[in-house]
């Protein structure tokens, strides 16, 4: 596609690029006449149109570095004789938007990103995405528009904020949430509580475990649509330009390879992710975002597939919430590169998969030697626990299945009576008076993508929960989702979810329920003939949101165990925006 002239310029060939509909022909003239106005001269019009997305905004310090980190990605593109053509989409920040009616709006905004940057790329012509994004649901989005899109595409991760300091500890967003819980309990006091918020989080940058954004971020680098070691620094260093530099040039190099992310991601390409999530004892959010990001592509590839790959994957990663390091001390100790390693050394991974840089895994990882001067990342042949920090159930409660992260869970079975609660709020505020008890099962139900509607997440009970040193002395289940920050024995993706007439939405209090991590099974002891005695008088609930976005997201979106996806995906497609 490009070619080198005679003064030894390169030039590129766009007859079969996006970018010829607004640039090429005498037609095209008016198109060309908005280009002049924004500085473009006819060398940058004729060159490929690289669309730089990022996520950045003032609604959280995850977003606050992206602005930077895109600029200099523009300036990569530029050097390698292409032409940036930057753009902002929404985020929606769980910190944030947890604990109240906002956080229907979190997993929503998933999809709204993927659909934005699609609609900005098609709209005007771009040949090549690079996505720049920091916060939970940004990650999976961004990379979901490129698998939809199929342009060469490289995506990079804003970076992770640095840890704070309360007391002499390191801490972050997740001990302000678990404090809460103790005030509650009585066990901090509020002069406390209002200290430590104000120390928990330094600066710019997602927060700083093995959550959602982490645990995707790792993601971005297993599949191969991230440069190597690109997540491992915190977003406040300088040095992380770099990284964006590099991928601003990288994207030129697969414009001219013709390398695009449905190459890239394969099917062995999501297993490697998902071993990734379970290694790292990963948000449980992975085993949702994985099988939408597939879906874009017309990969199936369920929640079933990830769990069953997650069980046989030793936990290595020592990170919180279940271990101890916060994700800088990752980055420290080698990053991904450095688990991959081991992973691909003990025979775990697909190291023949093709990446951003044009070679394969085993390729970019030929020069990486394993560090014996680190704890953070153990070698696969002396594993934190022989079973990945994530795993799946399915029983009699979830024939469709659900996820628990059981990293740093000390008991993986329990068995007791539920306690019902329709709708987070409810549950929360019992949790709040103390109103439950030792060996109680509390479940959350009409919280699944439907009857939400959006699936919140479920950190501001959970954290009140572990505060209040009950953390595991009660179970709790849900066809809505976790945060990756939370711990404890907590099941999420419940599925069928209640809306759908689930047995979820069948249990009374009192009921037993026997979860069993290490079996992998989620039971309700309660017959199947007074189960079918009781869905005859269920009714779906009707919810407060009848128009607007969170209705048309009811209306369209699928099940979690497939992704909870919002349209047909790569499988029904009669073509591919790369190739109009």
């Amino acid at each position: 596609m490009a070619t080198q002239n005679t003064a030894g310029k390169k030039t590129w060939d766009k007859s079969r690029m996006p970018s010829r509909h607004v640039t090429i022909g005498p037609n095209k003239a008016p198109q060309r006449s908005y280009y002049y106005a924004m500085g473009l001269g006819t060398k940058e019009i004729e060159q490929p149109f690289v669309g730089v997305a990022s996520c950045w905004n003032q609604a959280a310090p995850c977003n606050t570095a992206l602005m930077r980190q895109a600029q200099v990605v523009s300036e990569g593109v530029k050097a390698a004789n292409g032409t940036p053509r930057e753009f902002c989409t929404i985020t929606v920040t769980d910190g944030i938007a947890m604990g109240h009616e906002g956080m229907r709006s979190s997993l929503v905004s998933r999809d709204v990103i993927a659909d934005s940057v699609e609609l900005t790329m098609r709209g005007h012509g771009y040949d090549a995405l690079v996505g720049v994004a920091g916060c939970d649901k940004s990650l999976p989005g961004m990379m979901m528009a490129m698998l939809r899109l199929n342009v060469p595409s490289v995506f990079l991760y804003g970076g992770s904020i640095l840890p704070g300091s309360f007391e002499g500890k390191e801490v972050t967003v997740q001990d302000v949430f678990e404090g809460v819980g103790a005030y509650a309990a009585g066990t901090m006091s509020l002069e406390r509580l209002c200290d430590l918020e104000q120390h928990a989080c330094p600066g710019d940058g997602a927060c700083g475990g093995q959550y959602t954004a982490n645990t995707m971020a790792c993601v971005s680098e297993a599949i191969g649509l991230a440069l190597p070691l690109s997540s491992a620094l915190p977003a406040p260093y300088r040095d992380r330009d770099q990284y964006a530099l590099a991928s601003g040039k990288a994207v030129m190099d697969l414009i001219e390879k013709n390398i695009r992310p449905r190459d890239i991601c394969t099917r062995e390409a999501f297993e490697n992710a998902a071993i990734v999530v379970a290694a790292t004892g990963g948000s449980t959010n992975g085993g949702l975002h994985l099988p939408a990001m597939a879906h874009e592509a017309g990969i199936r590839f369920t929640l079933d597939d990830c769990v069953a790959i997650m069980r046989k994957t030793p936990y290595l990663a020592d990170l919180k919430p279940g271990g101890k390091y916060v994700a800088k001390a990752m980055g420290e100790a080698g990053g991904v590169p450095m688990l991959l390693k081991t992973l691909l050394d003990a025979g775990l991974l697909h190291g023949d998969c093709i990446t951003v840089t044009g070679k394969t895994i085993r390729e970019n990882l030929a020069n990486v030697k394993w560090r014996s001067d680190q704890d953070v990342i153990r070698p696969a042949s002396n594993p934190i626990t022989e079973t990945g920090g994530v795993v799946g159930l399915k029983g009699s409660l979830a024939p469709d299945g659900a996820i628990v992260k059981v990293a740093g869970l000390k008991n993986q079975v329990f068995r007791g009576p539920a306690r019902v609660f329709d709708g987070e709020q409810a549950c929360f505020d019992a949790v709040e008076r103390r109103d439950y008890k030792a060996g109680e099962v509390l479940v959350i139900r009409y919280e699944g993508p439907k009857g939400g509607p959006g699936m919140r997440e479920m950190l501001a009970t959970t954290a009140a929960i572990y505060g209040q040193d009950m953390g595991d002395k009660v179970a709790l289940i849900t066809d809505g989702r976790f945060s990756g920050a939370t711990r404890g024995f907590c099941v999420g993706h419940v599925g069928p979810e209640a809306q759908e007439g689930g047995p979820i939405a069948l249990v009374k209090t009192g009921d037993i329920i026997a979860l069993d991590a290490i079996k992998g099974t989620i039971e309700i002891e309660v017959s199947a003939a007074e189960l079918a005695i009781r869905k005859k008088s269920w009714k779906p609930i009707k919810t407060n949101y009848n128009s607007g976005t969170l209705w048309k997201y009811a209306q369209l979106v699928g099940p979690a165990h497939l992704g909870a996806t919002t349209h047909p995906g790569g499988e029904a497609e009669t073509h591919v925006y790369a190739d109009l």
